[in-house]
């Protein structure tokens, strides 16, 4: 890991081209992507069916036959072991109580000339949520898509899962089973974003697509943008540490390791004022490290991005916090309500020592899907907002429409909009 000190001349430079990340374009990548939305929009289930052959070598003679039904969803359920049931079920109910909490209401009011006007809120009427599957297989991100939308009355939900050569994991089944998912299809890749963004004779196209996916998933996400909505475009996995020296270092460590096995590009940052407990992290890491499973993914990681940052106190550590707006900020401080009212940019914060950020991926509560790449300074987490429409209510009255109308005429004269202006005019009184 880097070692750094924001006291330090070079300190603004270093910090920049440690933290920058821009996802660099591949083409071909691009060009394939392109070809496969524009194949499934024009061949719909066919299309879907030869793609899936050739990615995910799984052979079916209709897209009928990739589909999950209920019946094997729930024998997924009762078929895992009780553990793992039990802990779905708990994440679940905990996620599902978080998430009630964001639930917005209609509203309207009436101004002094009688006119009425208010906010509509609708859930979407379907929503499309995508699971990887195969070797990277994640129940928990089936909860924390599935359960927002369900919160906030999406009439379906249609969720997609690569099965590559078949093999589908069961927890992935069961957590769909659990989150009430309304209908499963075995497909993945840009041709399962295809598929749900234009629909095909089986898959029916969504209003909105959400959940994480390899490069192809990503640019296909993008692609369509525009025909549906998407969550977000998702950089590499980050976590920012702020320690004012209280906290066992093997937790901090671990901490760094849990966003590191992520994957190499990930990021681990950890801020304190005090060096000598930077170094007894630094030994911790460097104790711990050998025994992992994903040892050489978290070693890339903390070498090439990864970064120990001594600060001149907490306050600059905040401060240096703000500028980076981590997906996840750990507060492994004695008094974290303290820092809170200055923290501006993150994706979530942790509070505390006892909270580490692994609790909220899966079953704190809050969702674990987050902006990453410094977007937390313009956007939040996955919530029930993401699956609901507001719709302005507007409703004059005729001593109202006196007022604004001689108001909208001024103004669309200005402008030059003639038709506007009259249209407001033919309603006043002569």
């Amino acid at each position: 890991m880097q070692r750094l000190d924001s006291s330090q001349a070079d300190f603004d430079a270093r910090l920049e081209a440690l933290t920058a990340w821009e996802e660099q374009l591949d083409h071909a990548v691009n060009d394939t992507v392109r070809e496969v939305l524009a194949d499934v929009a024009l061949r719909g289930d066919a299309a879907v069916l030869d793609y899936t052959a050739r990615f995910d070598r799984l052979e079916a003679q209709s897209v009928s036959e990739l589909e999950i039904s209920d019946a094997q969803l729930q024998e997924a359920l009762a078929e895992i072991p009780a553990d793992q049931r039990s802990a779905l079920e708990a994440a679940a109910d905990r996620i599902r109580s978080y998430h009630q909490h964001q639930i917005q209401d209609s509203w309207q009011y009436q101004d002094e000339q009688g006119n009425v006007l208010g906010q509509q809120i609708t859930p979407l009427d379907r929503a499309g949520i995508y699971v990887p599957g195969g070797k990277a297989s994640y129940p928990s991100s089936v909860l924390m898509n599935a359960i927002p939308a369900k919160v906030a009355g999406v009439g379906e939900i249609i969720m997609v899962v690569p099965a590559p050569g078949g093999d589908l994991n069961p927890m992935v089944l069961a957590a769909a089973a659990i989150a009430e998912v309304d209908r499963v299809f075995t497909i993945g890749g840009a041709q399962a974003v295809a598929a749900l963004a234009h629909g095909t004779e089986t898959v029916p196209a969504v209003d909105k697509i959400v959940g994480p996916g390899n490069i192809y998933v990503a640019t296909a996400k993008r692609q369509v943008f525009g025909r549906v909505g998407i969550d977000m475009i998702a950089g590499p996995s980050e976590i920012l540490v702020i320690c004012d020296g209280s906290t066992d270092p093997q937790w901090v460590a671990m901490d760094l390791f849990s966003q590191a096995e992520h994957d190499e590009n990930a990021q681990a940052i950890v801020l304190c004022p005090d060096a000598a407990y930077l170094e007894r992290v630094a030994a911790a890491v460097d104790a711990l490290l050998p025994d992992m499973e994903r040892q050489e993914i978290i070693a890339t990681s903390l070498k090439g991005r990864g970064a120990m940052i001594k600060t001149v106190d907490l306050a600059d550590a905040v401060e240096i916090s703000n500028r980076l707006a981590p997906e996840h900020l750990e507060l492994s401080v004695a008094e974290p309500q303290r820092l809170l009212p200055d923290i501006r940019h993150a994706g979530a914060i942790f509070m505390g020592a006892y909270t580490s950020e692994s609790l909220g991926d899966y079953c704190a509560g809050p969702n674990h899907v987050l902006p990453t790449s410094r977007s937390a300074r313009f956007s939040s987490p996955l919530g029930v907002y993401d699956f609901q429409k507001r719709s302005s209510l507007i409703m004059c009255s005729e001593q109202g429409v006196q007022v604004l109308g001689q108001v909208a005429s001024v103004l669309a004269r200005g402008e030059s909009l003639e038709a506007h202006a009259r249209s407001a005019e033919y309603r006043l009184k002569k």
